[in-house]
């Protein structure tokens, strides 16, 4: 189950974070957020 949230982020974060949405990897912001955060929490378990 999903929820939604609210965040505040830097005008150049989001920047990047549409030129990346740019080549197609990601759907939208939130699949590209919700794997950017589940890959730092990997990295700090490791």
């Amino acid at each position: 189950m999903k929820k939604k949230i609210s965040i505040s982020i830097d005008e150049k974060t989001i920047e990047l974070v549409d030129k990346i949405l740019n080549e197609g990897t990601f759907r939208n912001k939130s699949h590209l957020i919700e794997y950017s955060v589940k890959k730092f929490l990997e990295e700090k378990k490791e």
